[in-house]
Order: structure tokens, then sequence, then C-alpha cells
């Protein structure tokens, strides 16, 4: 009797204790990512109903989780994100808070019913939901607490404690917080986001979060060869054995090598692929301009000139006053780096412009090739090639 309180059923030894934990922590991980955030929140795919059902199951037994609760404070997440509305932006509320109190802030925001009936439509509202994991939601928490400990005896304790803290502190923690806080940016989107890390792995690639705030319908959150996506190899997996239809990724760049000149087809190109544009932009335009005029500077205005360098590419909407002060001054003391910035925002402000047809979008496109082709700026020049040579791409 002894020895089953201690060992329970299985009688792991240390090594397999680590692996069952670690196998454990990440089926609630890939439930999270594929099930609620991709599928649910985002429809990016379609699961199987076998697998929809794994996945409440697994989630209430190892976060209580609810469905509509998670699905409805994340769309309201993306569609109010770094304001005041925000459930949880540490650009508002601040890192310490949403890294300390990250799953307090989502239960604050899963008792708005305001919340759950605007951005909670679409969500399971079968027998089960109603009668079982609604209405018991720690159910299955307790109930996973007994399994460990018949399995596993007392050290079953510690593995479902090391369960129960996974979600709230790498998601509603690390994911929430850090995730619009630090890290590596791909494209510019209107927000904070940022990578955590190129290889998803220990959260399912949900640490691609900029990535996935620029193409929050895509299913795959990896978008340069070096990133990896977890969350994304087992979707193809599923997709392999039947159990999931991809509906929607993050589009590749189509290049035209023999178009020239600005038409309604370089147009459609450049808007369906403006993220990656702008990436471009930045890394072949912005970029070694600015350093080439950084190596010029005296030594007078080079600390000015560190401490812009990252504004020239940042959205307007991220900039504070200060940092506006800064850009503004170089702006005005330096007429090549001016040009590019200028260039930037008129290039983005064609797509921003949602009154325009798109005779007009051509239009003011094309006057935009144009006038970069005779900037005198040799890499705004070559640029303005690479352009014109964008396609749209099917479907």
């Amino acid at each position: 009797m002894l020895d089953f309180i201690e060992h329970g059923l299985l009688a792991p030894s240390l090594g397999a204790l680590v692996l069952i934990t670690l196998a454990m922590t990440h089926a609630t991980i890939v439930s999270v990512t594929v099930y609620l955030h991709r599928y649910s929140a985002h429809r990016a795919l379609e699961l199987s109903p076998i697998l929809k059902h794994f996945f409440r199951l697994w989630l209430w037994l190892s976060t209580g989780q609810n469905t509509r609760e998670w699905t409805a404070i994340h769309r309201k997440h993306h569609a109010k994100c770094e304001t005041e509305d925000d459930p949880h932006s540490p650009q508002v509320k601040g890192i310490k808070k949403v890294l300390r109190e990250g799953a307090e802030l989502y239960r604050e925001e899963a008792e708005n019913e305001e919340t759950l009936q605007k951005y909670g439509a679409g969500c399971p509202d079968d027998w089960l939901e109603r009668n079982v994991y609604s209405r018991f939601p720690m159910g299955g928490v307790a109930l996973m607490a007994v399994i460990n400990l018949m399995l596993f005896g007392v050290y079953g304790i510690t593995i479902w404690a090391v369960q129960m803290m996974w979600i709230p502190v790498f998601a509603a923690g690390v994911i929430n917080g850090i995730g619009h806080y630090w890290g590596y940016r791909n494209f510019e989107c209107a927000d904070a986001s940022r990578n955590i890390s190129p290889w998803g792995i220990l959260i399912g690639g949900e640490e691609l979060h900029n990535n996935h705030h620029t193409y929050p319908n895509s299913a795959k959150l990896s978008v340069r060869r070096f990133e990896f996506d977890a969350g994304w190899a087992w979707i193809r997996l599923f997709e392999m054995l039947g159990l999931a239809n991809v509906k929607k990724v993050a589009p590749k760049p189509v290049i035209d090598k023999e178009a020239k000149g600005i038409d309604l087809d370089a147009l459609r190109g450049v808007m369906q692929h403006r993220f990656q544009v702008m990436a471009n932009y930045r890394k072949t335009v912005i970029v070694p301009v600015f350093k080439q005029e950084q190596e010029r500077a005296c030594e007078a205005t080079r600390d000015l000139y560190a401490r812009a360098k990252a504004l020239f590419h940042k959205d307007l909407s991220l900039i504070k006053p200060t940092q506006q002060e800064r850009l503004v001054s170089l702006t005005q003391s330096n007429e090549t780096l001016d040009a590019i910035y200028q260039f930037r925002l008129r290039l983005q402000d064609i797509w921003s412009q949602t009154s325009r047809n798109s005779s007009e979008m051509v239009e003011a496109l094309e006057q935009w090739y144009h006038d970069a082709r005779e900037s005198g700026i040799a890499a705004l020049q070559d640029f303005a090639d690479q352009l014109a040579r964008y396609r749209h791409a099917a479907a």
C-alpha cells in the first residue's frame, strides 16, 4: 500500500517522470495553440470532430479552460490591441503587471459578459459544454489530480502542479507580456508584438508573436527560413492523418522578374504583400542608407543617429512624443534620411487611403515609383524596380 502511494500504478523512474511531465505540458500547449488559438479564435484551419473533442477534454483536465472565454478574450485583444480596452497589453498595463498577474487579468476579462457576447461567437454550445465543461470548470483539474495520483503516486502531485502553472506562466505571462515587449520584429504591424524566439518549440510556435499579429489568420506562424513553428508541424501531421484542413497561411511574395513599370497587377501584388514590401524597404533602403549617413555624420551627432535609428521603420502609432522629437531633429538636418523616411510614409499611405479606387491607387503608386527613380538615391531606385515586379499570389 505504501509503495502504491509513493509510486502509483505505473511506478515510473525519475527520468520517465520528467518525460511524462514534458509530454503532458506539451499536449496542453498544442491544445491551446492549435485548437483555441488557430482554430477557435482565428479559423485558420478546420479540425475533425474527434480532434476538437480531444482538445476540449484535455484542456478541461489540464487547465479548466473555457473555449468561449479564451476565444472571446483573444479576439478582443486583436481588435483593441495596445489600447486601454486591450485585456492584457504590457504597453498599457505595464510589463510587470502582465507577467505577474496575467492569469488574473484573464479571469477579470472572462467575467465581462459584453466581451463574451461580442467576441465569443461560433464556440461550442453542445451538451458536454453546457453540462460538464462550463458547469464544472474546476472538475477537470481535480480529476486530473486524482488520475496523476493513481498513476504516479505522490510524484503525481508535482506533475499536476507543473501542469497547472504551465499555461498561466507561458501563455498569460510570457506570450501576452514578453510577446509585446521584447524580441525581434519581422514586420512593422500597428502594434508592439515581437517574436520572442525564432524557434517556437516550448510554447508551440506562439513565440513567433509578431508574425502572428501581422498575419493573424495564418495557420502557420513561421515565415522566415530559419524560424520553426512546432504547432505548424502538428497541424501538418494532423493533415496527413485526415484530421485537419488548413484554410489560410501567410502569402509568399510572387515576383515577376520581367515586369517593368507600375500597373494594376503590380498594385495588387504590392497590396497583398505590403508587410513583406515594407520589411524589404527597411532591409534594402533604410538600413544601408542610414548606415552610410551615420558614417558621414560628425562625432557630435552620432548619438542622435544611434537613438533614432529604429524610428525610421517604426509604425507611427508606436512612436512616443520624445522619440518623435528625435526623428524630426534628424530628418530636418539630413535631406537624404528625410527623403527615405518620407518615401516610406508615402508608400504606406497608398494602401492606407481606403477611400481611393483602384485607378487612383495605381496612379499614386506610379507617381511614387517615378519619384523614387528620380530621387538620386541608389538604394531607393533599386527598391522601386523591385516594387514593380510584385504580383498577386493565388489563394
